[in-house]
């Protein structure tokens, strides 16, 4: 058996200063998660890597703005954005942070080997410094007009009017974000990249990555307005205490800069899950290996970065090291247009941007996925519209896939008693389905390939209206009257469709397509195991298959619903979107007080707990209340082992009517607080010696 195709796939560095909102979502992650999922279903080694941006100065700018320090910033909102991916069903192997102890090692032995090398120099220059605040200000802490193109709010670092790289100290009338203050010129020495001397090996490179080999315009068209304008040395450290440290003596109070070490998140992150996986060298046979096929999947304004700056790094690096310690090149960087909102630019400042949690609170997941594939700007600017979001589910997940699925599983349910027929033997209508079934699978393959995720959800769509066109042109419900042996054959078929449906459709509606096999009466393990290929098959349910339960798959939705949704648009941010203190608002509801003291609360003591059968998220325990011994059932098994909490002081509702879950009854209710960070439940423990049965108030 040949060795597995080995694939590495990174999206880029989200900052941890906020959640993601669906701007994000089609710039540099769905895709990459649509194209990862079809790569493991062709069964290829697949490491999926991202991780949370917590240098960028984005990060230091919310820290001074919320008068708190960048570390709570980060700690805050790292951990909502990595639940966020898994609200998604993305499948990331690893999401990793760029404040990790192995991170700042591998950013800083990386920045030795390009010093050491030459390729990094000392250079004394002008820098901004704002008196009032007495401190130096990063690029991003400074705002001006461009010199390039007369742009009022370029930063310091990049003018988003042109897109063209600029150095703080040329801009027009600047501004320290700080104080609003004119700042002032003064002399500082920083570590520069001399990028000048590789620019013939970078455009050489990019110049041959033309789009024979899949680049986008958009990509190459970028790089080479770049190379025009020719490539400066840029430096590498900053006057910053927050970040990595320069590793070099004379270097106090300098971080490397966050666009040299953010990159590298992709290579620490990598490292981290090789040591999870319990082999640490493993990171080697993706980045080390040349036969690994790398993609970086980007938005528009992450170009730069990742298609000359990191392939410049790269270049130096490897040609200070060994062979066998020399990095892999991306085989290509998929970058994406922006994204606008009802007709208008995003702007988050405004909250005129939808956040993909307040999305996934109030609608199934596949619904986001599968409208965001045909939002992604991937050759021009798209828009997000909230009705085309609920036209898109209404009209083609619940019209035309789910129809399909409900209108075979219910009638082989009601006539064949659940079970797929036999189909006897195969005539030209059922041969014409299978061959549009595989040409269909085969074609969205080739989209996916050619990054192209809305063209291909376009296509597996059509292999849910093939399904439903024979349907009706072979008429079931006359059939299996006038013809039964053809009517057990077209269901036969049909079953088939759905199955190859299940396969083609998981990378953008995963959940459905999981539920599809289901309902086919395909085992979970036997449907992870399916590889596209087997998409093309006419055999995949056999014949005596006892289907499972048949329900509904895409309820359609309700113009309220919509309405509700646009009418968060240009409000004010909610409190729980401003950062980490007060993150979840207070309730309005005023209670007399009769309803509290109505509430019998009491200390109690936990001497036994288990799980309960078939139940993922609930314990039994066993608890001391003084007076007496009660059972309660809680559903906090995902946040803890059992043995863990045996011994705990817990407040207990003691005077709720019993209640029965999943068949084992419950005689009360534990106190716990949901965190802030949005990663589960913590039970509300009391230190010190308290009598079980004492009463709380």
């Amino acid at each position: 058996m040949s060795e597995k195709q080995k694939i590495l796939v990174t999206s880029a560095l989200p900052y941890a200063n906020g959640p993601l909102h669906v701007g994000q979502l089609a710039g540099a992650y769905l895709p990459a998660d649509i194209f990862v999922r079809y790569h493991r279903r062709l069964g290829s080694d697949v490491v999926y890597i991202c991780g949370s941006d917590e240098h960028g100065v984005a990060i230091t700018l919310a820290a001074d703005a919320q008068n708190t320090t960048p570390k709570a910033i980060v700690d805050f909102h790292h951990p909502r954005l990595k639940r966020t991916f898994e609200r998604l069903n993305f499948t990331l192997d690893y999401y990793g942070r760029t404040s990790s102890p192995l991170h700042h090692e591998t950013a800083r032995a990386f920045f030795r080997v390009l010093h050491d090398a030459g390729y990094l120099s000392i250079h004394t220059g002008e820098q901004f410094y704002d008196s009032s605040a007495d401190r130096w200000l990063p690029d991003r802490y400074v705002e001006g007009t461009c010199p390039h193109c007369g742009f009022e709010n370029a930063r310091g670092d990049e003018c988003e009017g042109c897109g063209r790289w600029i150095e703080a100290r040329t801009l027009i009338h600047p501004k320290s974000k700080l104080t609003g203050a004119t700042p002032e010129l003064r002399n500082t020495s920083h570590w520069y990249f001399r990028l000048s001397e590789l620019q013939d090996e970078v455009k050489h490179w990019v110049e041959a990555r033309d789009a024979s080999m899949g680049w986008k315009p958009n990509v190459l068209n970028y790089c080479r307005s770049w190379f025009k304008d020719g490539l400066r040395d840029r430096p590498v450290t900053r006057d910053l205490d927050w970040g990595v440290k320069v590793p070099l003596d004379g270097a106090e109070g300098k971080a490397i800069y966050v666009w040299f070490e953010n990159v590298l998140g992709y290579v620490s992150s990598t490292k981290e899950w090789a040591a999870e996986q319990g082999d640490p060298e493993r990171w080697r046979e993706f980045w080390l290996n040349r036969d690994c096929r790398l993609f970086h999947f980007i938005g528009k304004d992450n170009i730069v970065f990742h298609a000359i700056l990191f392939p410049a790094m790269i270049f130096a690096y490897n040609e200070a090291v060994d062979e066998a310690e020399r990095f892999v090149l991306p085989e290509n960087i998929p970058a994406n247009e922006f994204l606008n909102v009802e007709g208008k630019k995003l702007s988050t400042s405004r909250n005129w941007a939808v956040w993909v949690d307040d999305v996934l609170d109030a609608f199934p997941t596949d619904y986001l996925r599968y409208y965001m594939t045909f939002c992604l700007p991937e050759t021009r600017d798209t828009d997000f519209s909230w009705y085309e979001f609920a036209e898109r589910v209404n009209s083609e997940l619940a019209d035309i896939y789910g129809n399909l699925a409900n209108r075979t599983l219910v009638f082989i349910q009601r006539y064949f008693d659940g079970v797929v027929p036999e189909p006897g033997e195969s005539d030209d209508a059922a041969r014409v389905l299978g061959s549009e079934v595989a040409r269909l699978v085969g074609e969205v393959a080739r989209s996916i390939e050619d990054f192209r995720f809305r063209g291909a959800a376009k296509l597996m769509m059509y292999v849910a209206r093939a399904g439903n066109k024979y349907f009706d042109e072979q008429q079931p419900w006359i059939t299996r009257r006038e013809d039964p042996a053809a009517c057990a054959r077209t269901m036969y078929h049909l079953c088939q469709t759905l199955a190859s449906l299940a396969i083609v459709s998981e990378p953008f509606v995963p959940a459905s397509a999981a539920r599809l096999a289901e309902q086919l009466g395909i085992p979970r393990k036997t449907y992870e195991g399916w590889l596209w290929e087997d998409a093309a098959r006419d055999d995949l349910v056999p014949t005596g298959t006892k289907l499972g339960r048949t329900e509904v798959l895409f309820t359609k939705l309700e113009p309220e619903e919509i309405e509700r949704q646009r009418a968060k648009l240009g409000k004010p941010l909610k409190t729980r979107e401003e950062g980490p203190v007060n993150v979840l608002p207070l309730s309005e509801d005023r209670l007399d007080i009769a309803d509290f003291t109505r509430l019998d609360l009491r200390v109690a003591r936990i001497i036994a707990a288990e799980r309960v059968p078939k139940a993922k998220k609930l314990l039994r325990l066993e608890v001391d209340l003084g007076l007496e011994k009660r059972q309660i059932v809680a559903g906090i098994a995902e946040f803890y082992e059992p043995e863990e909490i045996v011994g705990k002081l817990i407040v207990v509702v003691v005077n709720l009517k019993p209640a029965k879950l999943m068949g084992v009854q419950s005689r009360g209710m534990l106190l716990a607080a949901t965190t802030v960070e949005g990663d589960g439940l913590r039970l509300v423990t009391l230190d010190g010696d308290i009598t079980p049965g004492s009463k709380v108030s």
